[in-house]
């Protein structure tokens, strides 16, 4: 894109400017726009949002319901019954009511096919929103969470690693701060931005001031005011130039094309083969055709693809009421198999919550009062505590935010952080009051090497480092130490020792410990000057509280064989404590390793250390470590799910086959690189889901037992006939047509949408190379589809062999063939409700499974009962279908070859349970 040689935009003119100036130009202050001034420039430019991409228009998407494999070969069948019907003389009628029936299949078919595919595009829009893009601004000087598609032209942004660049932007203050542009430039390689201006002319892209939409942070933090929303953006402008990109399709999607192409293969062959075989024997041929055709027609399970269609929707739907966000469909099917879950412990397995409970300062403990980030509660002995706390607040870029209508009070920033303001505030800190008696002048931002966060401030006519983060870490580069009765001394081993042993002593309490320090500097100091020969203060220890749920909902998955697997950034004996907690470790001594430990293992022995299925946690690890310990458990054969709230975690959840993000705390970063988002953070959301998964699996596979098991019912007869010589049909291909569609579809949308069975997470994870068609399946088919067609012949046969007719005998105008006819259609009808009655569970008796949970299928199956008795009884459905009326005795034998069959399945239910005692 030759960005240098269009028209100069804001964008460019800023970058040329230096930072005052580029304020000007665009109108606004550095405490940022007003709340109207804003209101109005949103009125005026529109959203920032880009415009949605153009698909295909409804009729053309109407239109590609009927390219689907079933749908042609039921085409190519109408076309041919109408040529017969225009070149048989005398023409006959059936054959003409035939060909309307089959197109009328294919117009209800793809009608439904259309209304599903139309309500998951809405639903999938709907779940989008629930995670809308928000971000960070400055208007009128104080920090404000504002949806991305609020930003205008003015506004300030707050930009922190992690997050995504909402709007193209001129930077005006940055610390240490790198931008990934591969979205926009293809170029992975993270660049430096800082607020320098730069020569007039300069392509836009080659800016080091400017950061564009779409873009990421990938380290430091920034202000940077927006020059270009929306479609003026550069993103936009690369945007509008793409084709719609289409879906793709997931493995059980191409699993049942795979299965539509082998069914459609076997009909016509079929089909084929029972047309050779009559012609021969002397039948007339469109007579012939009509029986190949029946053949073919009861092969192919018309309403498949709308069942499967309903059964995913209602999947996603569901997750999502259980606060899983389902982001691309082949992570519903991966859930199933899940074996193994490398969790995050903050904001996880417990709330994010951070309250500070202990404070020490040489050589005392102060203890705290109160929960969650309201600043109410005390603090034992505050006077000796104002130096540390003044100083763990300075370095701080979150913001404690009061109670408001949306609810009680939040932090916007780091949870940690917002944890030092509360207890500040408790002890009678003014915040605001000190950040401007000492202003910020320089900051160096955490990262996870250093594991510290470091700010520079001038205070009165000096400068002060201070200097917060991990324990182990900052005493490392401590020389000093404050003692009230002795002022800053060298600090000597014995205190080393201590302040280690009150960091352990903390750590196995399950708080977080923050140590705090400072220094003073010169001005222009770099990093590596700042943070050495610091000067301890004291150490925080704060609470983040295990999720009530969260106990409960790991030993829900070691009951279902998946292995959980913490790893953490936080100290092994937080980690531990926490792990004890709930529930993820009992021994006295489980194997705990850090991130030094992983850098002194190969990748052979990391595949023997995680192969071991005792329990295993990992702490202080950096994101390669992360991704060490995903890729081992993968190269193992595990499933492997991820979860991760941070722009560091992108990797391994990429690497992960489910990639779980936090929708709550997480980054857009984050967000981005997963395929499920947690709506609220929790370990048990997850549980929930991969219950949900595995239902969904488990239903698909249910309602193809139930629709197969019908087909075989409706084929056997027709085969059967042939082989006889029976001059005509058991089973029209109208029949069938009306059972696949009438009677088959509803019952088989509901079986997709049954709760998860009792015991779904009793049993351990399918394996992802088991075949929706596996062998138990198949044999399944065959098992109640060969009773219902043993009785479905048998009934057919019998009826006309009480009548004492000899099959020469038998004409299509016959009574007592019309009545054999809808003895067989019926008879199907009502297998089928009771093969909806057991196919529910393979193992489990009806008994158990009660009708309670099959409200829905036992309603849709009185319809289908309603309708086959229309098709008996009204006259003009009878004209179509070629049938008659049956009396009451034919109805009760139609019962109890129906009744047959569920015995038969429960007493090869009670055969399986049985022998799993044994």
């Amino acid at each position: 894109m030759e960005t240098g040689t269009q028209t100069p935009t804001r964008g460019t003119v800023s970058a040329s400017l230096q930072v005052k100036g580029a304020l000007e130009t665009l109108g606004v202050t550095a405490r940022g726009l007003s709340a109207a001034d804003a209101a109005t420039r949103l009125t005026r430019d529109g959203p920032n949002e880009l415009p949605v991409a153009r698909g295909p228009s409804m009729l053309r998407r109407f239109a590609a319901q009927f390219t689907d494999l079933f749908a042609v070969m039921l085409l190519v069948a109408a076309v041919i019954t109408f040529v017969a019907y225009r070149l048989g003389s005398p023409r006959d009628p059936g054959s003409l009511e035939l060909a309307v029936a089959i197109l009328a299949v294919v117009l209800l078919n793809a009608v439904i096919g259309f209304g599903q595919e139309f309500a998951a595009e809405r639903t999938a829009e709907a779940l989008r929103a629930m995670v809308p893009h928000r971000t960070v601004v400055l208007r009128d000087g104080e920090r404000v969470d504002a949806p991305a598609v609020s930003l205008v032209v003015g506004d300030i942004l707050v930009l922190a690693a992690g997050d995504a660049v909402p709007a193209d932007a001129r930077v005006i203050e940055a610390h240490g701060l790198s931008v990934d542009n591969a979205a926009l430039t293809g170029e992975s390689d993270p660049a430096r931005r800082t607020p320098d201006a730069v020569a007039a002319g300069i392509p836009a892209l080659d800016a080091h001031n400017l950061v564009w939409m779409g873009t990421m942070v990938v380290a430091g933090t920034a202000l940077a005011v927006v020059v270009a929303t929306a479609k003026n953006t550069e993103f936009g402008r690369i945007y509008q130039l793409t084709a719609t990109t289409h879906a793709e399709h997931s493995p059980l999607q191409r699993q049942v094309t795979g299965m539509a192409r082998r069914v459609a293969a076997g009909a016509f062959c079929l089909g084929a083969l029972v047309f050779a075989i009559r012609l021969p024997l002397g039948g007339p041929l469109v007579t012939s055709f009509v029986f190949a055709l029946g053949v073919m027609v009861a092969l192919v399970p018309e309403g498949l693809p709308a069942t499967m269609s309903v059964a995913l929707a209602v999947g996603v739907r569901r997750m999502a009421h259980r606060q899983a966000l389902i982001k691309k469909l082949v992570a519903v099917e991966t859930l199933g198999s899940t074996t193994v879950i490398c969790t995050d412990k903050t904001g996880t397995l417990t709330k994010a919550e951070m309250t500070v409970q202990q404070i020490w300062v040489p050589d005392r403990t102060h203890g705290v009062s109160g929960v969650g980030y309201e600043p109410v509660g005390a603090v034992e002995s505050p006077e000796s505590l104002l130096g540390t706390l003044r100083a763990a607040v300075l370095c701080c870029d979150a913001r404690l935010l009061p109670a408001d209508a949306d609810g009680g009070w939040r932090v916007l920033g780091d949870t940690t952080e917002g944890a030092l303001l509360v207890v500040a505030a408790k002890a009678g800190v003014d915040v605001g009051a000190e950040q401007q008696a000492a202003p910020r002048v320089q900051e160096f931002p955490f990262d996870a090497d250093r594991k510290l966060m470091t700010t520079v401030h001038r205070v009165d006519d000096t400068v002060v480092a201070y200097v917060k983060g991990a324990p182990q870490e900052l005493l490392a580069r401590c020389t000093h130490v404050v003692q009230d009765d002795l002022g800053v001394v060298a600090i000597s081993d014995a205190m080393r020792a201590r302040v280690t042993a009150v960091n352990d002593d903390m750590s196995r309490d399950a708080l977080r410990v923050l140590a705090v320090a400072y220094r003073p500097v010169s001005a222009g100091t770099g990093q590596a000057g700042t943070e050495q020969d610091l000067i301890l203060l004291g150490l925080i220890g704060m609470l983040d509280p295990p999720r009530p749920e969260v106990s409960a909902a790991i030993a829900t998955c070691e009951r279902a064989g998946i292995r959980i697997v913490m790893v953490t950034g936080d100290s092994v004996l937080t980690a531990e404590a926490i792990a004890r907690k709930v529930g993820l470790i009992d021994r006295a001594h489980p194997r705990a390793l850090t991130g030094a430990d992983l850098d002194g293992l190969d990748e052979q022995q990391l595949r023997a250390l995680v192969a071991d299925p005792a329990p295993l946690l990992f702490a202080r690890v950096k994101p390669e470590h992360k991704m060490r310990v995903v890729s081992a458990f993968k190269d193992l054969g595990e499933i492997v799910a991820v979860t991760g709230d941070g722009a560091n975690d992108a990797p391994a959840l990429r690497r992960a086959d489910i990639g779980v993000a936090m929708g709550a705390s997480g980054t857009d970063v984050a967000r981005e690189a997963a395929v499920m988002v947690l709506l609220d953070d929790s370990f048990a959301s997850i549980a929930a889901a991969v219950e949900r998964g595995r239902s969904v699996y488990q239903n698909i596979r249910t309602f193809l037992i139930y629709v197969f098991t019908s087909n075989i019912g409706e084929l056997v007869p027709i085969v059967v006939a042939t082989l006889a010589g029976f001059p005509l049909v058991p089973l029209s291909a109208v029949q069938v047509l009306a059972i696949d569609l009438g009677s088959d579809v509803l019952p088989a949308l509901a079986l997709g949408t049954l709760q998860p069975e009792q015991g779904t997470m009793d049993r351990p994870p399918r394996s992802p190379r088991e075949s929706l068609f596996s062998a138990a399946v198949v044999r399944r088919i065959l098992f109640l589809g060969g009773i219902q067609a043993a009785g479905v012949t048998a009934v057919f046969f019998w009826h006309i062999h009480s009548a004492g007719l000899p099959f020469d005998a038998v004409t299509a105008a016959n009574p007592v063939y019309r009545e054999a006819l809808t003895m067989s259609q019926a008879g199907i009808v009502v297998s089928q409700i009771f093969v909806g009655l057991t196919v529910r569970s393979d193992r489990l008796s009806i008994v158990t499974l009660g009708l309670r949970s099959s409200g829905r299928m036992l309603a849709a199956q009185g319809l289908s009962l309603v309708a086959i008795c229309a098709i008996s009884y009204v006259p003009l459905l009878q004209r179509v279908f070629h049938t008659a009326p049956l009396a009451a005795a034919d109805w009760a034998l139609l019962v109890v070859c129906g009744a047959l069959l569920l015995v038969a399945d429960e007493i090869r239910k009670l055969f399986l349970r049985s022998r799993k005692k044994l």
